[in-house]
């Protein structure tokens, strides 16, 4: 009986000890959802970009991304992000897709411009990049380190000059 009691006690404990674990991840992840204005974007590519995203500015977080779609006419990638109300964006802001870490996932980076006219509500993010993927920089490191190899090899087998 009195090991029963243990038991039970010490399993209200690891459930205690597991509810403030999810309160503290779920206030450290600040998973609010922002309210504000529309904007949207057009990149070549959102690879890794899903709706919830974060939008940052120098890494502070000024909005999310609500939904993907595609422009039928020119085959880009239609971002739409809600921001802050607080946070007016010049027209010469560009947007980045940007990578938490080198295995984490994607978010938007915005870097205001110097223009003194704002993007209005429902306007458009007009500067954009996408960032290329993992296989695709891979693919340039290894293509370059083999061209930088191939004078080497020519030169190694060409033949010493006869005296």
């Amino acid at each position: 009986m009195r090991r029963n009691v243990i038991e039970t006690v010490l399993g209200g404990v690891v459930l205690v000890a597991a509810g403030v674990f999810l309160a503290f991840a779920y206030k450290s992840a600040d998973l609010r959802k922002v309210q504000g204005y529309e904007v949207t974007a057009n990149f070549s590519s959102i690879t890794g970009l899903q709706n919830g995203s974060d939008v940052r500015i120098s890494g502070v977080k000024v909005g999310n991304v609500v939904s993907l779609s595609l422009d039928p006419k020119s085959y880009q990638a239609v971002v739409h992000l809600v921001l802050d109300n607080t946070v007016k964006l010049p027209k010469d802001t560009a947007a980045v897709i940007a990578s938490e870490s080198l295995l984490g996932g994607k978010f938007l980076s915005l870097e205001p411009g110097g223009d003194p006219d704002l993007i209005k509500p429902n306007g458009r993010i007009e500067y954009t990049q996408s960032t290329p993927g993992l296989e695709q920089l891979l693919g340039q490191v290894i293509f370059s380190l083999q061209s930088m190899g191939k004078p080497a090899e020519s030169a190694a087998g060409a033949q010493p000059p006869k005296m």
